[in-house]
């Protein structure tokens, strides 16, 4: 026992209290009381380990005491040992049943003593051990389960659901299990119609929807954001029902808007290939039908397949291909109806694969805009165009600004502001030749980072597009704080401009609103000629599209411009 352990003496004889002192004066820090009360005084007062106590006393006796302390919380969990005379076996049965841990008898033995208290020490050391341990458990059970549930769900998080997946397909590889990746389309539409609180709301529901699902059959994971994967046998995978129930949880809640799950479907072939692997294939296969309303599943196929391998022979060639300069520019003129001359025009970026011939970027801007390499090639893009400025520069005649796409990885760089003004002061240009191309998605990302790193960049004069205004949901919201230049009116506004009266009301007002709000306007996908006419009767004048160009060779590019300013 440690010196520092605090021993009180309830006696009223002054003898006896000093005799058990002398017992105990190198194992413990003594103190003392003449009586119950004194005693409740002193253990108000000071930390106290154990209590020898004796039951005959004035004021208040070991019986009054030893009810106070069973009946305070903080008191009752001190050892008590009472002293007794001998052939006091009524009282030490009765001190017993108020709470005391042991007893001695008068006259006292030295060796005895010592012993009873030792080894009710020793009961009571083993007690706390017993409940830190218990204790330790609570907290590792806590902690194991902090470190593998997602917070909000209260079901797997990744990395503990891919854990658990290999784990379970594994140990049952008799058994063929089905992996199925489930997303909300539009999840952001629910955040912005309603607080975000409703969103968090549908994600517990579909949550507790999926564990009652696997519940002792497979396992089911929060992936991020609005993704979910599952684990299941394949004879309790019926995609019917599953999307059926999963409907059924989501409309109880009745929030005024139609909210959909689409999932994919990967059937485990491997049990040994990732499970990782195995939800990208199963995600892969949702994307394939996403936004659609006439289906809402699809299995992992081979077609899907032929699209993984072309994915990876992107990810394998894209450095070479780089450094080979296998990447060009192409340049699409945006133009003046009034004027029928190119008054802009915007990079567009092609693959030129030695092999394979040209590479669409539908198939590579996706897979860099996962992987991060979009952020290069972005920056190939911006000093090969400000290489085409400088050519126009050279010959003397009026330049003709180009406009880069901006892939919104950029807007988490810092040094992004210092790359473009680097080029600009590198090849000799001003501002107002290089404009930026930005997407709604961009802003929907990041908009705090995103306003903020425009503001520094129109401030340096160089003037922001909002490419593909309107095929997003948030288009007209982002108009009151995104301080855009020019929209970029999306191609599917003007397709039907010609056969419908709705679809022509609805560009007209995008122009008068654009020029409301005193923003520039440029509409893309022009192919014929009633929709330039449609588009000059409006007031639109800036065109993009097949109908005066397609997008040109860099040499092609300043053969037009050459002509169209009468240059030789």
């Amino acid at each position: 026992m440690e010196k520092d352990s605090v021993m009180l003496i309830v006696d009223d004889v002054e003898m006896n209290r000093a005799i058990l002192t002398q017992f105990f004066k190198n194992d413990y820090v003594i103190v003392e009381a003449a009586n119950g009360q004194e005693a409740l005084t002193v253990i108000s007062q000071q930390t106290v380990d154990l209590i020898l106590l004796d039951l005959v006393m004035p004021v208040m006796d070991g019986f009054e005491l030893l009810k106070v302390l069973k009946k305070t919380e903080k008191f009752a969990e001190i050892p008590v040992i009472v002293m007794t005379a001998r052939n006091e076996g009524e009282s030490e049965v009765r001190a017993v049943e108020l709470g005391a841990a042991d007893f001695i008898t008068k006259p006292y033995n030295p060796a005895i003593v010592r012993m009873r208290v030792r080894n009710v020490m020793a009961r009571m050391e083993n007690e706390w051990r017993k409940i830190e341990a218990a204790a330790q458990r609570r907290q590792i059970t806590e902690m194991r389960h902090f470190i593998e549930r997602d917070t909000l769900t209260g079901i797997y998080n990744r990395e503990t659901f891919y854990t658990k997946a290999a784990t379970l397909v594994q140990n049952n590889a008799d058994v063929p299990y089905h992996i199925i990746y489930l997303d909300i389309s539009c999840f952001k539409i629910i955040n912005d119609l309603f607080h975000i609180e409703t969103g968090n709301l549908v994600l517990r529901t579909a949550a507790a929807y999926f564990q009652t699902l696997v519940e002792g059959n497979g396992l089911c994971g929060r992936m991020e954001s609005d993704h979910f994967a599952l684990c299941l046998p394949m004879e309790r995978v019926n995609m019917d029902m599953i999307m059926q129930g999963l409907d059924n949880a989501v409309q109880s809640l009745s929030i005024c808007h139609n909210i959909l799950f689409y999932a994919g479907v990967y059937p485990v072939d491997n049990v040994f290939q990732p499970i990782d692997q195995m939800c990208d294939r199963a995600h892969t296969a949702l994307n394939t039908i996403k936004g659609k309303y006439t289906t809402r599943f699809v299995y992992y196929d081979e077609s899907m397949r032929e699209m993984i391998l072309d994915e990876q022979m992107i990810l394998r060639e894209m450095e070479y291909a780089l450094e080979e300069k296998q990447f060009c520019l192409y340049m699409q003129p945006i133009y003046s109806i009034s004027q029928h001359k190119a008054i802009c025009a915007e990079a567009l970026v092609r693959w030129i694969h030695p092999l394979k011939g040209l590479i669409a970027p539908g198939r590579f801007i996706p897979v860099f805009e996962r992987n991060g390499f979009i952020v290069r090639l972005d920056r190939f893009v911006w000093e090969s165009a400000c290489q085409v400025l400088r050519a126009q520069k050279d010959t003397g005649a009026a330049v003709v600004p180009i406009s880069v796409n901006v892939s919104r990885l950029n807007f988490y760089n810092f040094d992004f502001l210092d790359t473009i003004m680097g080029l600009l002061a590198q090849y000799d240009l001003e501002p107002w030749m290089l404009k930026l191309e930005i997407t709604e998605s961009a802003y929907t990302d990041n908009p705090h980072q995103l306003l903020a790193v425009m503001r520094q960049f129109q401030e340096h004069g160089i003037k922001i597009f909002m490419d593909d205004f309107g095929s997003g949901y948030s288009s007209l919201n982002m108009l009151k704080t995104v301080p855009v230049d020019i929209l970029k009116v999306d191609m599917s506004f003007v397709q039907n401009v010609e056969n419908s009266d709705r679809a022509g009301s609805i560009m007209k007002n995008i122009v008068q609103m654009a020029h409301d709000i005193d923003t520039g306007i440029v509409i893309e996908g022009v192919e014929t000629k009633p929709q330039v006419d449609f588009l000059q009767n409006i007031g639109c004048d800036n065109i993009q599209g097949y109908y005066f160009s397609k997008p040109l060779p860099v040499k092609q590019f300043h053969a037009l411009l050459a002509r169209e300013q009468g240059v030789k």
